[in-house]
């Protein structure tokens, strides 16, 4: 169980303490899917803000007389005009509210559910100007998070392709750890395939799958004819054993077919595959993928090899209105980032006992609203700290722009 968390912005103190710091760095795909919570879920949850533009974003449950029905809605008014996003939908969250998305105008983006569908989500980005527009929707991913993930000043959205591997080759898509992991990025407003550019994050998914393979398993799938259509004659453990076997090799090779790394996927392919049925399940990869994301974007960057200088993004302080009286920092917001939607973990036994111990969090939130990296003085809940990768801000802005910044929040166990 998870509960809603209300924090507190802090000054900072004249003395340093001994912090705990978690670099959250980029997630699993896996890990991204399941622990992604929505704003408004079956008619719980709302969210308003008004942008600078004076666009406001509202999302609410809707309403039968005075009860909340089991259904979500989202909207974007101004003085002269409104617009619905969806009337009626089983969940719905704010991904990125006054972020640059490399669009042009400051954006908003929903993920939205519908009711009766399945686990894929639509991504709708409309622009925060009067009169606000819907600028692109995308579709079959089982979620879509934007993010500067190496803190470049450059949003990526993530999301996988959920919608093209459903039922490839029979398989549910329940039955993957996770579908292949895609990397999106606006430039110049052409939507681009930079999942390339995230090789080492593929890296790390192929390592741990290629830990969890059984070698014996492997030999025996080795010898079957791939599709496993007639298990019937198998012990349950065997059938068991060979189609887990199957599902992890297929996603070590999508692995290096979504970074772009399609010679290493074949080789891969050829090794961990029945020799027999190499060409028909290769053929198979390739056509659901240029049927999924890939038939969404208008073009693919390509991995940048060799050496190359990596920029690095601002990362300013968001301060209190008393702090910034004081201060002489051209690296200072303007604002402080504004909660769109904090969990945390369920409270432990302990921490019930001590309902108003407060814990310090310093945050680093990117240009897209997403903490980055969490310090807490002293010890911490680590359930805590690791939570801070899910939650979801309104960045700090300077002069008018979506920045990077450093906060830091006062949390207790009540909140």
């Amino acid at each position: 169980m998870r509960v809603l968390l209300m924090a507190a912005l802090l000054r900072k103190d004249r003395m340093g303490r001994l912090l705990l710091w978690a670099c959250l760095g980029a997630l699993p795909a896996a890990a991204l899917a399941d622990e992604h919570e929505m704003l408004c879920s079956e008619g719980f949850g709302s969210f308003t803000s008004r942008s600078a533009a004076g666009v406001t974003v509202s999302v609410e449950p809707v309403r039968r007389s005075a009860f909340a029905s089991r259904v979500c809605s989202a909207s974007l008014s101004w003085k002269s005009g409104d617009v619905a996003v969806t009337p009626k939908a089983s969940e719905i969250n704010i991904d990125a509210f006054g972020v640059d998305l490399g669009l042009g105008p400051q954006v908003a983006a929903f993920e939205i559910r519908n009711v009766g569908s399945d686990k894929l989500v639509q991504y709708e980005i409309y622009a925060l100007k009067k009169p606000a527009e819907k600028l692109r929707t995308l579709t079959g991913g089982t979620y879509f998070t934007a993010a500067d993930t190496d803190m470049d000043g450059r949003v990526e959205i993530w999301t996988d392709d959920a919608g093209a591997m459903d039922g490839f080759e029979n398989l549910p898509l329940s039955s993957f750890d996770a579908a292949p992991t895609v990397v999106l990025r606006f430039e110049k407003q052409k939507l681009m395939d930079v999942s390339a550019e995230f090789q080492p994050d593929y890296d790390r998914q192929i390592k741990r799958l290629e830990s969890e393979l059984d070698a014996g398993m492997l030999g025996r799938f080795k010898k079957s004819d791939g599709k496993l259509a007639d298990r019937s004659s198998l012990a349950i453990d065997e059938a068991h054993g060979l189609t887990a076997t199957k599902i992890k090799v297929l996603e070590i090779v999508w692995a290096y077919v979504y970074s772009g790394r399609e010679p290493e996927a074949w080789a891969k392919l050829a090794s961990l595959w029945p020799d027999a049925d190499m060409e028909r399940v290769k053929a198979a990869i390739q056509k659901a993928r240029e049927a999924g994301m890939r038939s969404l974007v208008d073009g693919v960057a390509e991995h940048a090899a060799g050496f190359h200088v990596k920029k690095h993004a601002i990362v300013f302080d968001a301060e209190t209105e008393y702090e910034k009286r004081d201060a002489k920092t051209l690296f200072l917001a303007d604002t402080v980032p504004q909660e769109i939607l904090l969990r945390r973990p369920a409270l432990s036994a302990t921490a019930q006992a001590s309902l108003h111990d407060e814990t310090v969090l310093y945050l680093t939130v990117d240009a897209a609203g997403k903490v980055r990296s969490a310090k807490a003085e002293g010890h911490a809940d680590k359930d805590l700290l690791a939570a801070t990768s899910g939650w979801r801000f309104i960045p700090a802005f300077k002069d008018g722009h979506a920045v990077a910044s450093h906060m830091r929040y006062g949390v207790t166990p009540n909140q």
